[in-house]
């Protein structure tokens, strides 16, 4: 048979479209052709084929005009994931092995020189995609990356050392362990979730700063996003490194969501698994590095840190277009990327813990050290952060420097895991009356579910008016003080609810 077709799939963000791999050979002057929209490093897979053919002691048709396809021709692909159905479809055409037996099964992975097959990157998200479909299909794919995979349940995943292991499963007379059985070589995984990591940094190390520590508890348990404002070795980072810690725990459905995204950015670990990360990009990384960019478009920092947490220190010193490209997946949970060519859609349900300090010496207002900034200076500092993102950052929260003796004399802080059972119980009650957190309420829902008792309802009114709120920051008091409430398990919010929630909304505004 000189015509031989192989099924793969590429990535295109979150997406995985199938390619069918076509090999043709023919009699003519002896050329190895790849077409199909193939990237650079594809195209490099002529030589990793050839060598790896003849390394593993199999016959290339060198004598032959080879022409391989990638189909469809106008859907990008990118890596080395298409070595090997491109080495497969080369043996089925030239009769080595059983074209017909190739149904029904797809292949990535990518080789090395000697035949070694080496994991690919988003083995996680084209399991995920492989679900979706009716009909089952087995897939094939490198170690590690095959535990990638078979971590989504409903899929048959396949793991391969070796080209020749998945040879010896193809040949015209099928070896005795076709069945999947382990031969060293060739297996067959189970899905087998490894177990959660341990906890990571406690909250018992924070000495002090009871108000900090009560704005994480109230932001974990309802989704909010935190803005911590004090000078420089206050305890800012310490707090925000321990709040995933604080969050509720993770469903399947999300540790499967957040994992692919890894995955796809060749960033996921057995480790991760069932934990909520943190993400903590430098302030020197642009909006693309932020959000996701570039072709074809790959995720960026806030889809990296979904259903986990989005760390950014020394806030105000981020390029404003990175800072106001947040605004919109602050919203939405999502980010769009579009670009000439292709458009790709990422989750982004992240929260959001900003560290900053009050001035660029970062003393404004502490009693322990003065203040050298004049008031423009600090008015310019502030004024980098606009008005439309702080509105959208729920909790503000003065972390101030603790004395001397406090911090040395203080008893350890109450553990990370005492908070988090208060968070996940606050957090239930607003799964069993709305199906979601706090933070995702929106119009008439967040009215209806807030219920305002009457004294309630006239605090925030005159707070609202007199701190000159725009509506979107009313919304978002309303929203904590909801969160407050089902903290102290009560059903409707009362006047001592929206009054802490209105102490979190605080204003950065330089000194007179």
């Amino acid at each position: 048979m000189s015509l031989a077709l192989v099924q793969s799939r590429a990535l295109l963000g979150l997406h995985a479209p199938a390619v069918t791999v076509e090999v043709h050979l023919a009699n003519g002057l002896p050329s190895f052709a790849l077409v199909g929209l193939a990237d650079v490093e594809v195209k490099e897979a002529r030589e990793r084929v050839r060598s790896a053919l003849q390394n593993a002691g199999l016959e290339f048709p060198a004598n032959k005009k080879i022409t391989v396809n990638l189909a469809p021709a106008d859907l990008p692909k990118d890596s080395g994931r298409f070595d090997l159905p491109i080495a497969l479809g080369i043996l089925a055409a030239s009769g080595q092995i059983d074209a017909a037996r190739l149904d029904g099964w797809e292949f990535a992975g990518e080789l090395s020189l000697s035949g070694l097959l080496r994991p690919v990157r988003g083995a996680l998200a084209t399991s995920l995609a492989l679900r979706a479909l009716a009909q089952p299909v087995r897939t094939v794919l490198p170690p590690g990356s095959a535990e990638e995979a078979a971590l989504v349940p409903g899929t048959e995943i396949y793991r391969a050392h070796h080209l020749l292991d998945v040879v010896r499963q193809f040949v015209p007379v099928p070896p005795p362990n076709d069945d999947g059985a382990d031969d060293g070589g060739w297996q067959r995984l189970q899905p087998a979730p490894p177990a959660p990591a341990t906890d990571g940094p406690d909250l018992a190390d924070v000495k002090g700063q009871a108000a900090a520590k009560r704005a994480l508890e109230i932001a974990a348990a309802g989704g909010h996003g935190l803005l911590l404002v004090g000078p420089p070795g206050s305890g800012k980072s310490m707090l925000a490194q321990r709040f995933a810690g604080l969050l509720p725990p993770m469903g399947v459905e999300q540790a499967l969501e957040s994992a692919a995204i890894a995955s796809l950015a060749g960033r996921f670990s057995p480790a991760q698994w069932m934990q909520r990360t943190t993400a903590s990009p430098h302030h020197s990384c642009s909006a693309i590095a932020l959000v996701g960019g570039g072709s074809p478009p790959r995720p960026g920092e806030i889809s990296l840190a979904h259903e986990g947490v989005l760390f950014l220190d020394e806030f105000p010193e981020f390029a404003r277009s990175a800072l106001e490209a947040l605004r919109e997946p602050l919203e939405s949970g999502r980010i769009t990327i579009a670009r000439a060519a292709q458009r790709a859609e990422f989750p982004a349900r992240f929260q959001l813990v900003a560290a900053m300090n009050p001035c660029p010496c970062g003393f404004a207002g502490s009693h322990q050290r003065a203040c050298r900034c004049t008031p423009d200076q600090i008015a310019r500092y502030q004024g980098k952060l606009s008005g439309p993102l702080l509105d959208r950052i729920d909790l503000h929260v003065e972390v101030p420097a603790l004395p001397p003796e406090e911090l040395l004399g203080a008893p350890p802080g109450e553990p990370s895991g005492a908070v988090r059972e208060r968070v996940a119980r606050a957090h239930e009650r607003a799964l069993q009356r709305q199906g979601k957190a706090n933070q995702a309420l929106q119009g008439q829902e967040l009215e209806q579910m807030a219920a305002l008792d009457t004294a309630a309802a006239r605090f925030l009114q005159a707070a609202a008016a007199r701190l000159a709120w725009s509506a979107r920051s009313t919304h978002r008091a309303l929203k904590v003080a909801r969160t407050i409430a089902d903290l102290s398990g009560c059903g409707t919010v009362g006047a001592a609810h929206v009054a802490e929630a209105v102490q979190y909304r605080r204003a950065l505004r330089a000194p007179a």
